[in-house]
């Protein structure tokens, strides 16, 4: 009799611990607190983040900043508020992002940063592409296409933003090497696809003779070739992109984009989910910054390529 009691005792509390490991999984909640969803790339990475945190046992939450710092700051104070246990972040401002950052952390609340950087150690970790080799190996391609001549135009992101400048300056590392390649224009854009078109109208009407756009995202990209095709000039016009959206992938087999650069977001928002259940579980020591590898697609290896990663 005593036998079968301890056997059933044993059965009992390996349920029980079974139970409390499930039961403090669910317990723990992650907020993912994104720039816009008004850009596919960060629906994207957004869903991606929480499709893993439900993965992995947790809820999760996706609130969106709508590229306004101010709408950021409540999400943060909202989902610190509501008890959430963790903030997958994709900032909205490099500097103006940091107080958010830093109010989680007071609150023993980590951060893990996604696609975008805040200037600020606060953050647990920060993931995103390595947006700066992407354009070296970008701009190697523009050089070649455009053997080594002519005049073009370049679309910035978000000046708060950090990937703005890295792939600017990725870019501008090689082309600013040939003296026939000259920069006509250079204005922003806002990552912005109606806003890649509004700008490049603009700047075809000041500067018509040209002979490639290099935009620093592939929806500025898209409006941008959008402009050039109203404009009669799309057949002769190259145009570059970065990011690997889907409707630039299926431009390039249509030969109406060149080129794009691709990120991976489902590794990105992957890694930062993975992060946050390793907090939870103890772990403290997280790279603070971890870029991710961006590949060239051109029409030559297209076929390799899907949406946002490879087939």
């Amino acid at each position: 009799m005593m036998k079968y009691f301890k056997i059933l005792m044993l059965v009992m509390l390996a349920f029980a611990s079974c139970q409390n490991r499930s039961d403090s999984a669910m317990q723990k909640k992650i907020a993912i607190i994104v720039s816009t969803l008004n850009n596919p790339w960060f629906v994207f990475l957004a869903q991606t983040a929480a499709a893993r945190a439900k993965t992995l046992g947790y809820e999760s939450k996706i609130f969106d900043s709508q590229n306004n710092t101010a709408l950021e700051t409540d999400h943060f104070e909202n989902a610190i508020a509501d008890g959430y246990n963790a903030i997958l972040f994709n900032p909205t401002d490099a500097n103006g992002s940091v107080v958010n950052v830093q109010k989680a952390k007071k609150a023993g609340v980590p951060v893990f940063c996604m696609d975008r950087e805040v200037n600020s150690p606060d953050a647990t970790s920060q993931i995103f592409s390595d947006s700066y080799s992407g354009c070296v190996s970008l701009a190697k391609d523009f050089v070649q296409t455009l053997n080594k001549k002519g005049n073009y135009v370049e679309l910035l992101g978000l000046v708060a933003d950090n990937n703005t400048w890295a792939r600017s300056k990725g870019f501008h590392s090689l082309v600013d090497y040939y003296p026939g390649l000259k920069m006509v224009a250079q204005q922003s854009a806002d990552f912005d696809r109606n806003k890649g078109l509004e700008v490049m109208e603009s700047i075809l009407q000041a500067h018509p003779n040209i002979d490639a756009v290099f935009a620093g995202n592939d929806a500025m990209a898209m409006g941008a070739y959008q402009a050039l095709v109203a404009a009669g000039k799309a057949d002769h016009v190259k145009v570059f992109g970065f990011d690997g959206a889907e409707d630039a992938i299926q431009a390039i087999k249509d030969k109406k984009v060149s080129a794009t650069a691709m990120q991976f977001p489902k590794v990105i928002a992957q890694t930062a989910a993975d992060d946050a259940d390793a907090y939870f579980k103890g772990k403290r020591d997280f790279p603070k910054k971890l870029p991710v590898a961006v590949e060239l697609v051109t029409y030559d290896n297209v076929n390799d390529y899907i949406a946002y990663g490879k087939k």
